[in-house]
Formats: C-alpha cells, sequence, structure tokens
C-alpha cells in the first residue's frame, strides 16, 4: 500500500514525506520511488546500516533488513516487492552515523563497497564536511536521492522516543545542519522520517525534533 501510494504521489509531479512507523517501512518507501529513476541515490541517515538478512540478523527483526532487501537481498517476497528488484544499487548508498553494526552487516558494507560515515567520520571531519562529500558523491551518478532518516540516528539525549537507541549519536544540532546542507545542495527527491514512537518519548521531544528537521529538509531558515 506504501509503494502504491509513493508511486501515485510521484506520478502527480509532488514530494513523498513519509512519516514512520518503524524502519520497514523503507520497503514500501523505496520500492514506490525507485521505478521513477534509473540510479536511484540513498541517504541512510541512521545509527543501523540495516543491512541484515534473515540469515545475518542477530534478532531477526524485520526493521534491521530494508536497506539489505531495497539491494535485492532476503526474502523474494520481500525483496520482489514492485515486480522487481534491486531497488537500488550499492554504490548509489551513502550511510551516515553509523555506530551499531552486526557482524554480517560489516561483511556486506566491505564486499559491496557502501560508503559509509560513522560516527568517527562524523567527530573528525565535522558534519559540514560529510554533507558535503555525501552529495558530491551522489550528484553526478544518481537522478533522485530518497533519504531515508531514523530518529535513532540521532543521541537518545535529543531523541529519546525510538525503539533501539544507541548512545554517542548525531547531535540535534548537527543534524539541522545537515538537513540546511541537503536543501541548499536541491538534490533530495523523496523522505522518510522514521522510528518516532510516541510511547517511549519524554514530553513529546522526538517528535518535536522530527518536525523541526523536517523544516530544514524544506528550506526552512532563522532568518
Amino acid at each position: 500500500m506504501l509503494a502504491d501510494e509513493v508511486d501515485r504521489i510521484i506520478e502527480s509531479e509532488s514530494f513523498p514525506l513519509v512519516l514512520g512507523g518503524d524502519h520497514s517501512i523503507a520497503i514500501g518507501s523505496l520500492t514506490g520511488v525507485s521505478k521513477h529513476y534509473k540510479n536511484l541515490g540513498v541517504i541512510w541517515y541512521d545509527a543501523h546500516a540495516d543491512l541484515n538478512t534473515a540469515d545475518t540478523s542477530p534478532s531477526g527483526n524485520i526493521h534491521g533488513m530494508p536497506l539489505a532487501v531495497s539491494l535485492g537481498l532476503g526474502h523474494e517476497l520481500l525483496t520482489q516487492l514492485g515486480g522487481y528488484a534491486p531497488k537500488v544499487k550499492p554504490e548509489n548508498i551513502v550511510i551516515i552515523g553509523a555506530r551499531a553494526l552486526d557482524e554480517g552487516e560489516k561483511d556486506l558494507i566491505k564486499e559491496l563497497g557502501i560508503k559509509v560515515f560513522t560516527m568517527h567520520e562524523i567527530d573528525r571531519l565535522g558534519m559540514a564536511t560529510v554533507i558535503e562529500e555525501t552529495v558530491n558523491y551522489l550528484k553526478e551518478k544518481t537522478d533522485g536521492v530518497h533519504l531515508s532518516l531514523d530518529l535513532d540516528g540521532l543521541d537518545p539525549t535529543d531523541a529519546p522516543g525510538v525503539g533501539t537507541p544507541v548512545s554517542g549519536g548525531i547531535s540535534y544540532r548537527e543534524s539541522h545542519l545537515a538537513m540546511e546542507m541537503l536543501a541548499e545542495a536541491k538534490i533530495i527527491t523523496s523522505a522518510e522520517f522514521v522510528e518516532v514512537n510516541p510511547i517511549l518519548d519524554e514530553k513529546n521531544k522526538t517528535a518535536v525534533a522530527a518536525v523541526a528537521l523536517m523544516g530544514s529538509l524544506f528550506g526552512e531558515k532563522l532568518l
């Protein structure tokens, strides 16, 4: 249903903005988006790579598999959603904020050569350089870029209302800068913001952060 709705929105020449839900919804989002692009780029803004399959996943959680599924790896009922696979090529993916990777995911990242900016790179280079390098990496070889932002990419102090929080994450301000720079680059053609769980949130802090980041992605500025 989500894939069909995203497909319809793009057909109407509108920007699809998807609000989730756990990150498994990206399977539907990317199915609806990728049929409109020959070389779709994906920015995966997340503490996790979500590159597990049933064979590598320690937990078996489907929300740890959507990026693998979109690469054509996993159960065919998932990989063949929409009637085609893969939805994205490994060389068109950039993962930002990774700090909790399973062994199978590490192996796959190395095997496929997926570009990853872990928290080490963000701390060392700064978010501005990370986004500049991401934009330069994607802009010439893609004809559209989907932003898949998991709120657990942020540090739990800024976004506590998520299902799988991981300490030592991206700050709220760094995330605003990232969204502002992506808005300036004008490369994002679709987006989703996932993992806001009101039951786990503190005074709606995570939801408010998500909405503010959406504003920055769409060009909202202080002055």
